[in-house]
């Protein structure tokens, strides 16, 4: 019963666009992988696939070490009725190092080869800016719109009354039953109480947003497959994951005659996670060069850390005693509310489980050709508390408002002249976010930064070409994704979402040595 009321009381630290964003891989490792569109999972026979079918490391036949460097142009358009920003930016990368190590067994036993592999690879970047400006709408209603009004209902919703608490003096933000929007909201004069309910100030405001995001997930994969008689390859891969991602965001009201309010938000979240993969490629015909592959993900097993912390300033007239008005400015600073330090919150997260499946097709010497199929359903995935308690507010939003998300890759090689190679590539994947998605914070939550976007399907082009030498080889690719997605700064019935497109241009030098 004690333990059941822990978890009941506990803050609540994390939202399902986070967990998406840990899911959700960048299509990224070498150039060759790159340049085919990451079709590879029955072709096999290059470093990255050990980490979407292990088997593909069981091609090999001979050593092979490598390393690849990345430049990425980043781009952010949004529009909110007319009101268009951009966001660019130009970043360099170190995107992958590996090494496979093959022993031959021998000709005449079942068992041919058996191999060894480890790679690293950039398989997320968080990397993106993101601007958004304009008067907000008004409610279907008539009413205003406003990020106060989300305020005031997470502080209605409380199981406890913010404004006592304040007058008590009671520390509002380590209160594991108080949400950090509502009280911030409260100490800053942006909502008001009227009774027993929180209101906003029914002021039409103009909302400025403007966030930051950094870092990325390193990805480390070890392996080991087997080749049996040149037929069948079996993979096994384990791999474990470093998680670093930032977020800064600040959003601005202003509600004319020197009145305003804007609200900053500053989170970290640090962690490592591991998973296991299984694959197997078969070629079902001696005569044929058709190579049929599969493989199956376990959830990457997440233990991660929120740092936060936030600062409201506020400005609005005040009415005087003698009847007169003056101007006052309040500032709501976690970081000083909590005796200088930071809010630290542990929690889990697991992944939803991975089935990939492939064909793989060789024409001659010259031409290779690869599809390949990924699902994962989103709504699967599970939030935990550290101490391994299910979150039931946050697993039931993720099975609302998540879906199965299905990836197709397809992709190419054909060989001009034996040392030369021209490739190309497409994925599609679809949309993780239901229709009617949102960032729905439970009453108690220490997140401030309201804002959230779901992002539609994804498309990445990808073009490629590489050189093969005795020993020495090099390939070169360039990758172009793009999507949309609908962007909202906070969540309120009725708001226009602000159109959002965003892109990322990506080239890719892979060095290596075959051995």
């Amino acid at each position: 019963m004690a333990a059941a009321l822990l978890c009941a009381t506990t803050i609540q630290a994390q939202t399902m666009y986070d967990a998406v964003k840990f899911t959700d891989k960048d299509l990224n490792g070498t150039a060759r992988f790159v340049g085919m569109g990451g079709a590879m999972g029955a072709l096999g026979g290059d470093i990255s696939t050990i980490g979407t079918n292990p088997a593909g490391i069981g091609i090999y036949r001979s050593n092979d070490i490598m390393v690849s460097f990345g430049l990425s142009a980043y781009g952010t358009e949004s529009n909110y009725q007319g009101a268009k920003f951009n966001n660019d930016k130009v970043q360099g990368s170190f995107d992958n190092i590996g090494a496979v190590f093959s022993t031959k067994i021998g000709n005449y036993s079942s068992l041919r080869y058996v191999n060894f592999g480890f790679n690293y690879k950039r398989s997320k970047s968080f990397y993106g800016n993101m601007s958004m400006e304009g008067l907000l709408n008004l409610a279907p209603n008539g009413g205003v719109l406003s990020q106060g009004v989300q305020m005031a209902n997470q502080a209605n919703r409380m199981g406890v009354d913010i404004a006592s608490l304040d007058d008590q003096e009671v520390n509002l933000f380590n209160n594991p039953d108080v949400g950090w929007l509502g009280a911030m909201g409260y100490k800053g004069s942006v909502i008001e109480k009227d009774g027993n309910k929180y209101y906003p100030a029914e002021i039409r405001p103009t909302s400025k947003f403007y966030s930051e995001e950094r870092g990325g997930i390193d990805q480390f994969d070890f392996n080991v497959a087997f080749n049996f008689n040149d037929r069948f390859y079996l993979g096994f891969t384990i791999g474990a994951y470093d998680v670093n991602y930032s977020k800064f965001s600040s959003y601005d009201e202003d509600y004319g005659d020197s009145q305003y309010y804007f609200l900053n938000s500053d989170n970290r979240i640090e962690g490592s996670g591991f998973d296991f993969k299984l694959g197997g490629i078969l070629r079902p015909f001696e005569s044929s060069p058709l190579r049929i592959g599969f493989a199956v993900h376990t959830p990457t097993f997440y233990n991660l850390t929120l740092t936060t912390n936030a600062y409201l300033e506020s400005q609005f007239w005040y009415n005087n005693n003698d009847g007169t008005e003056s101007l006052m400015t309040k500032e709501v600073d976690t970081y000083w509310e909590l005796y200088d330090s930071n809010m630290a919150k542990d929690f889990k997260i697991q992944t939803p489980w991975k089935y990939n499946a492939s064909l793989g097709y060789t024409i001659g010497k010259n031409l290779a050709l690869g599809a390949e199929y990924e699902f994962q359903d989103y709504s699967t995935m599970k939030f935990k508390y550290s101490d391994g308690y299910d979150m039931d507010f946050e697993n039931q939003t993720a099975k609302a408002y998540l879906k199965g998300v299905h990836t197709l890759r397809v992709g190419g090689e054909y060989k001009v002249v034996p040392e030369f190679a021209l490739r190309a590539g497409y994925n599609f994947t679809s949309a993780a976010y239901g229709e009617n998605a949102y960032k729905d914070l439970p009453s108690n939550s220490i997140n401030t930064d309201t804002d959230f976007a779901n992002a539609k399907s994804k498309s990445d082009y990808t073009l490629g070409i590489g050189y093969r030498g005795d020993m020495f080889y090099a390939d070169l690719a360039y990758k172009f994704s793009t999507y949309k997605s609908d962007f909202y700064a906070f969540d309120t019935v009725g708001l226009n979402k602000t159109d959002v497109t965003n892109t990322r241009s990506q080239v890719l030098l892979t060095l290596g040595m075959r051995f």
